[in-house]
């Protein structure tokens, strides 16, 4: 079986897959929702979801530089990789020890189709398309219920020193967007820096909680009024794969339930 990763490389499998590598978090966690936890011998010291993965899996480095000793030594029978996540020559020398998916996810789309490769990879089609039919319903279930809120001007910072928030073209700015939320940096670059002492008008401004650990310390030194400052946890902004089934919950919750409540 040949499949187009999303780079549209193509991927040979020629047998179901039941030695995996994963070099990215969320798509760790993924595999584990579809029920291949078993079959996953090699993760990232980042993969931190479920808790107890690292401890009973071998760590093979981080997202951008890995142990290529260790992995070669695992057998893996396909590695999960990333465009965003994972480095272009990674990506090539990985290649020459068994075949590599490599995924680009910009819109929950991009997110259901990822879903539908591994279902296909892994022979696991009905559980891929569950899942798939379970976010479909979720979303519309929470676009449903903040349909008539008005759009807010918001930002996202993901990093201090220099400050640095997110452009158009990325995932987050799309989950945004599914909040109803008006990035005001959309038209920048993906993660571009800006001036934190002049700051566009805004709404809300979102402090994530991830890669840059934000705290309430770091409110004084934004010069907009604080209750226009919140912080959010950064996995169910970034995080695709299974773990939108939790964030839309809490997108309502967290950002929308007072408003709608009021």
């Amino acid at each position: 079986m040949i499949i187009h990763d999303f780079l549209n490389r193509s991927v040979e499998v020629t047998s179901t897959p039941i030695r995996i590598i994963s070099l990215v978090p969320s798509q760790t966690e993924l595999l584990v929702d579809l029920g291949f936890e078993k079959q996953i011998v090699g993760v990232t010291k980042f993969c931190e979801h479920p808790k107890h993965l690292k401890s009973t899996k071998t760590i093979v480095g981080g997202t951008k530089q890995v142990h290529f000793d260790k992995i070669q030594a695992l057998k893996p029978d396909i590695i999960f990789c990333n465009k965003e996540e994972n480095t272009k020559a990674m990506v090539n020398r990985l290649s020459k020890i068994t075949p590599v998916h490599v995924s680009d996810i910009k819109k929950l789309e991009d997110n259901n189709r990822l879903i539908k490769d591994y279902g296909e990879i892994l022979n696991a089609q009905s559980r891929a398309e569950n899942l798939i039919e379970r976010l479909q319903q979720k979303k519309y279930q929470f676009q449903q219920t903040i349909r008539h809120q008005p759009i807010q001007k918001v930002a996202y910072l993901i990093w201090r020193n220099p400050w640095m928030t997110i452009g158009g073209d990325t995932f987050i700015n799309h989950i945004l967007e599914l909040n109803r939320f008006e990035n005001v940096f959309a038209t920048k670059d993906r993660y571009p820096e800006i001036d934190i002492e002049n700051l566009p008008d805004l709404d809300l401004l979102l402090l994530s909680s991830e890669p840059f650990p934000f705290k309430p310390k770091h409110f004084s030194e934004i010069p907009i009024d604080n209750s226009k400052i919140k912080l959010v946890n950064g996995e169910y902004f970034s995080w695709y794969g299974s773990r939108m089934l939790k964030a839309f919950d809490y997108f309502y919750k967290e950002l929308h339930y007072n408003n709608l409540n009021e």
